[in-house]
């Protein structure tokens, strides 16, 4: 296996026998160079910081961060006080990683990558960041380091494929990168990453059906208990010696044994900036080119004389949005952005998709319902072939007269194809944070977190992102 070897060196590193691919993620963690990142990667790192914070303050008051936070209250330890995005108060540093990565999620508008929503892990990193004392440059890489690991476990274990949830590969991506923020050598960050894999095996469950408060709250739960394991990790605790390779490991239990690509220390490519993809609009990342193909079928004729529309696609975007009778009838929010024929007609209606795309009364709308109803999504094979790496779709809208109107897209804004610039990102940052900080104190937000891979201190900008009273 490549960078698999493990040297005698390693062995006394670790303490005892760690299986390979727990000790390939430690030696990632510990080594990765922090201190030398390129331009590129620094603004890429950037972005998704700044994308991440714009979509915890845009839910800083929804009613699942509501609870976290009331969860939260009065817990203040001597030592890793946690950081609450946008609050003043500190806590406990795993109830803050909660409650961040609950409000970044929410709205269902931070990135996407392969079986995950890798940027979950930034509200973990941030709360302890700053107890730690870590520099904007050490945040910075230590987001790259959770996105690569948990992308290679993403493509590697297979779980989306499986029936099994993204919070594996979150908690572990998690754990390994507080492990490099607390600046913890590869046997601490190797223990770690065991206490993550062995006790955060979630179920898809979460994401069918009629969704539920917790589609927003399970990733950050795997933040949770990844930030848990790094804390325990550096006070002492051993995790086990074989959770992915050993007796009733992850691969006897559930994959059977598979191999990941080499990080980039061990000489393998990056796949942070590769999949890694910016969302454009508020809704699950399938639906994204649903929305840019509904814009193009509403300028091309009236709704009214619409009689059918038929939307092929790839087999993922079908099963995650459009397969099951709950979306066509969505009763919650949080079912309303995993539905495609609800994003298709609202977006056909209204011309776009906004946060208030989600409020009670539009979901709910009966008036829709119709629309809706002429509305089918197909798995197409071929499609189904080209996703992840492009990310396609077709729509024939039949007129009324008989006409047929054919819209075929690749690619949303924010893939890497077809990247969000900082621009965008500015954008989304205002539009989401303007309500809550004001025009002025988001211009000064903007300018601390663009230049934060500078900055000696992460307390400064973290100020600025608390309302002034």
């Amino acid at each position: 296996m490549a960078g698999g070897s493990i040297t005698a060196d390693m062995k006394q590193k670790i303490g005892f026998m760690m299986d390979v691919l727990t000790t390939r993620i430690s030696r990632f963690a510990e080594s990765f160079p922090h201190d030398d990142l390129d331009e590129p990667l620094i603004n890429a790192a950037t972005q998704r910081l700044i994308d991440t914070l714009a979509c915890a303050l845009g839910a800083r008051s929804c009613e699942p961060a509501r609870i976290a936070l009331s969860l939260s209250e009065g817990a203040v330890p001597d030592r890793w006080r946690g950081r609450v995005i946008s609050f003043s108060q500190r806590t406990t540093a795993e109830s803050a990683a909660f409650v961040n990565s609950v409000m970044s999620r929410y709205l269902d508008y931070n990135d996407t990558g392969p079986g995950s929503h890798p940027s979950d892990c930034i509200g973990g990193l941030i709360a302890i960041a700053e107890a730690v004392e870590a520099d904007g440059k050490r945040l910075l890489a230590a987001t790259i380091i959770a996105y690569e690991i948990i992308f290679r476990l993403a493509f590697g274990t297979k779980f989306r494929q499986k029936g099994w949830d993204q919070g594996f590969g979150t908690a572990v991506g998690t754990a390994a990168a507080a492990g490099h923020l607390l600046g913890l050598p590869q046997g601490r960050i190797a223990h770690a990453v065991a206490i993550a894999a062995v006790a955060n095996v979630p179920l898809r469950a979460s994401r069918a059906g009629q969704l539920s408060y917790w589609k927003a709250a399970a990733t950050p739960f795997a933040v949770k208990n990844g930030i848990v394991a790094a804390l325990l990790a550096a006070e002492g605790m051993t995790g086990p010696e074989q959770p992915f390779e050993g007796r009733f490991g992850l691969w006897e239990q559930i994959t059977g044994p598979f191999q990941i690509e080499p990080f980039t220390t061990e000489g393998g490519n990056s796949m942070f900036q590769k999949w890694s993809r910016l969302k454009y609009w508020p809704v699950e990342y399938n639906a994204q080119i649903g929305v840019w193909a509904a814009r193009e079928i509403r300028a091309k004729l009236p709704l009214e004389q619409i009689a059918s529309i038929t939307i092929d696609t790839y087999h993922q975007a079908w099963h995650e949005i459009a397969s099951e009778p709950a979306k066509w009838n969505p009763q919650t929010r949080e079912t309303a952005d995993h539905s495609l024929p609800y994003i298709f007609a609202r977006t056909l209606v209204d011309g776009a998709i906004t946060v208030n795309s989600f409020d009670e009364a539009a979901y709910l709308d009966a008036s829709l319902r119709p629309l809706m109803a002429k509305i089918t999504v197909r798995a197409d094979e071929k499609m189904s072939t080209q996703f992840p790496a492009s990310v396609p779709i077709r729509v024939e809208a039949v007129v009324k007269s008989g006409e047929h109107i054919t819209v075929e897209l690749t690619n949303p804004k924010g893939h890497d194809e077809n990247p969000m610039d900082n621009a965008d990102i500015d954008d989304k940052f205002r539009s989401l944070c303007e309500p809550v900080l004001g025009r002025q104190r988001v211009t000064e937000a903007l300018n601390a977190w663009w230049n934060i891979g500078s900055s000696k201190t992460l307390t400064p900008a973290l100020d600025l992102l608390i309302p002034v009273k």
